[in-house]
């Protein structure tokens, strides 16, 4: 066995200074109170950057922070479709879908939302988003009146309606872009308008829509902070800067649930730690180097003291009370035996004594690339590298801007790269296994490729029964948590943290990152 203990005393250091660095910075009594703000202003602490205000290309922000644009499509609690612009749909034939649109809906400059309007929005959103243009799959769409709209596919496209909950596929006004289909501003429906964006200081500012077809909201306006640094965050909630956020250092949820006038919810969500893998790399393309990795982490550990109870083991990439989950999967249990004997009938062995796996003379070293915008990200990386050093596999975790991560996953720099991922922004399975494990899919970073995933993906396309379609994707599953092409870690917590003085919250499982509600309002 391979034991090395640096990892887990550089993982304590690393909290305790995080801890002292919050902490050091703010009087442990009460929160701050901001002497400026408004009654009726939410200043809100934005996880991300805010990179475009264009629905579009952005899911993080316009949709579901800013509701200034609404979708035709949105959900319930338990992940059923429900309407939204659209009042219903149906299925004409195996390709041809009928939406019905609301007629009491105007845009912000005043003019009525019509089948055009959408049909130029979903046109758009389709020549500009390579997921969008995948999961809608469209060959036409045709304007049959003012409230009518239909949409053929160019194959079988059962989730369709589902798809059309997809933030990128938000209605727009044609008036809010130029000549060349480039954004100006966003002219939506929602219950809040766009009022001005400063690119320098990260902050948009929307204002109330009061002609909202859904009625009355309870801002008069709201002022969306870029904060992505969760230290940032943390001290701008405790001290009067933003009324609402997200995410701060798990482990200082506590104390800072415990000051007066702030309040921290805790939830699990639709959202998985995984760990992609670069299959092209000699080593990782091997399924018994994959299973030992997955083996050597200590998920329960990891939930316990890198998230401070903020998530659950992963087993499979849905949670397991989504009604299409493989409830037969259970979490990989750590098993450094089980991980060293894969290892050694892979072989990999350390000949040179060194503690580090080696094998035609290349060493077992990998890099693990993450990012710190979620809290969870660095420390959980230092964990895993901890672990799998245990197993003689060294890792050397990299915290790099989410681009550059990108960037060298497209140039296939890479071995391991560790990020949490939404999976119900689609509600229905095909949306994940497709993505994630098709051999072309859009989010399929680790070149993974089986034919008998493709075939049972491509099977659940022709199927109408639901409990048939969910069976064979439980059948994907099975497959791919025994491959493990992505290791999946833990189900994500979310901790919304906001003042007191903030009612109407209703947190949606369905967001990206958390989605405000139009029902919010301050009271004093």
């Amino acid at each position: 066995m391979y034991r090395k203990k640096a990892g887990s005393f550089l993982l304590l250091a690393m909290l305790m200074v995080v801890t002292m660095t919050i902490s050091g910075c703010l009087d442990s009594g009460e929160a701050g109170v901001s002497n400026e703000s408004d009654v009726k202003e939410l200043i809100l602490g934005e996880m991300w950057d805010i990179e475009s205000i264009d629905p579009a290309e952005d899911i993080k922000v316009i949709c579901e922070k800013a509701l200034v644009v609404e979708t035709l499509v949105t959900t319930n609690e338990d992940f059923s479709l429900a309407s939204g612009l659209a009042t219903s749909w149906q299925q004409l034939d195996n390709n041809t879908w009928e939406f019905k649109l609301r007629n009491d809906v105007k845009f912000h400059d005043g003019t009525d939302m019509t089948a055009e309007d959408v049909k130029f929005s979903l046109e758009r959103a389709i020549s500009r988003n390579v997921k969008v243009a995948s999961m809608l799959n469209v060959e036409s769409i045709e304007v049959k009146d003012n409230h009518t709209l239909l949409i053929t596919t160019a194959d079988l496209n059962p989730i369709l309606p589902g798809v059309l909950h997809y933030p990128c596929t938000a209605i727009i006004n044609s008036n809010s872009v130029d000549e060349n289909g480039g954004l100006i501003k966003p002219i939506g429906t929602g219950p809040y308008m766009f009022d001005s964006f400063d690119e320098q200081t990260n902050v948009l500012t929307v204002v109330k829509n009061k002609d909202w077809w859904g009625g009355e909201s309870g801002l008069e306006r709201i002022v969306i902070k870029g904060m992505p640094d969760p230290n940032t965050r943390a001290i701008a909630i405790e001290s009067g800067e933003v009324d609402f956020t997200v995410d701060v250092p798990y482990s200082e949820t506590d104390r800072i649930d415990a000051l007066e006038g702030i309040n921290v919810e805790k939830y699990v969500v639709p959202r998985v730690y995984k760990i992609d893998v670069n299959l092209a790399k000699d080593g990782l393309n091997d399924t018994r180097v994959r299973q030992a990795v997955s083996y050597a982490i200590d998920r329960d550990s990891i939930v316990e003291h890198v998230l401070y109870n903020v998530g659950e083991p992963a087993a499979g990439p849905f949670l397991p009370d989504m009604i299409w989950a493989n409830k037969d999967l259970e979490p990989y249990k750590q098993d450094y035996e089980k991980a060293d004997s894969l290892l050694t009938e892979a072989g990999w062995v350390d000949t040179d004594g060194d503690g580090i796996r080696d094998k035609d003379g290349q060493k077992l070293e990998l890099n693990l690339m993450t990012f710190s915008t979620r809290p969870g990200l660095p420390p959980m990386a230092e964990a895993i590298a901890a672990q799998l050093g245990e197993i003689g596999i060294e890792v050397t975790p990299e915290v790099l801007e989410y681009g550059a991560i990108l960037e060298r996953q497209k140039e296939g720099n890479w071995d391991l790269s560790l990020a949490p991922f939404t999976i119900a922004m689609v509600p229905d399975p095909e949306f994940v296994l497709t993505n994630w494990y098709s051999t072309n899919g859009t989010d399929n970073k680790p070149g993974y490729s089986n034919p008998e995933v493709d075939k049972l993906i491509e099977e659940t396309r022709g199927i109408t029964d639901q409990e048939e379609r969910y069976a064979k994707f439980n059948e994907v599953e099975k497959i791919v948590y025994e491959e493990q092409p992505m290791i999946l870690v833990a189900y994500y917590g979310c901790a919304i943290v906001k003042k007191d003085e903030v009612k109407g919250y209703v947190f949606d499982p369905t967001a990206h990152d958390y989605r405000i509600n139009a029902g919010m309002y301050i009271e004093k």
